[in-house]
């Protein structure tokens, strides 16, 4: 392959489409409207998800669940990430320089994910009872913030 036997693909370069433009268009008359129906009108325009009148498929499925309004989020980050920040004390100013917490004022929980081998204050608003352990057993020291 060179520059002499380069080639758009298929249908790359193909013209638009111009309706009513005459018979010898091939698209005249009707403008690829077909005759009569609801298509053929000017103005014409279905709702998103209109199946000619079936009852739509969104309509169809039953619906599930609800969303609480009134959820807290938390940040979560792993024991085996506390590792990799190489720092004894780990306040929320440091996970934030470090990219961890986005806004100021996120909340932040540590799961007991992974292995602690160092002792660590680890800062944060919740701990999950196995993060807590493991802190604990490698002689670090948890501190609740907002407690």
């Amino acid at each position: 392959m060179n520059l002499s036997n380069l080639r758009a693909p298929k249908k790359a370069n193909r013209n638009k489409k111009r309706v009513g433009r005459g018979m010898g268009s091939g698209h005249g008359k009707t403008s690829a409207r077909g005759h009569k129906g609801q298509g053929s009108r000017s103005g014409s325009s279905l709702m998103r998800g209109f199946e000619g009148g079936q009852m739509p498929l969104h309509r169809r499925l039953p619906k599930r669940g609800f969303t609480n309004i009134f959820r807290t989020e938390y940040t979560v980050l792993n024991l085996d990430r506390l590792v990799s920040l190489n720092e004894a004390e780990l306040t929320l100013e440091a996970f934030q320089s470090k990219g961890y917490l986005k806004r100021r004022g996120e909340l932040l929980k540590i799961l007991g994910n992974g292995e602690l081998n160092v002792a660590l204050t680890v800062h944060a608003h919740k701990f999950s009872k196995s993060a807590q352990e493991k802190i604990e057993k490698a002689g670090g020291k948890i501190v609740v913030v907002g407690a």
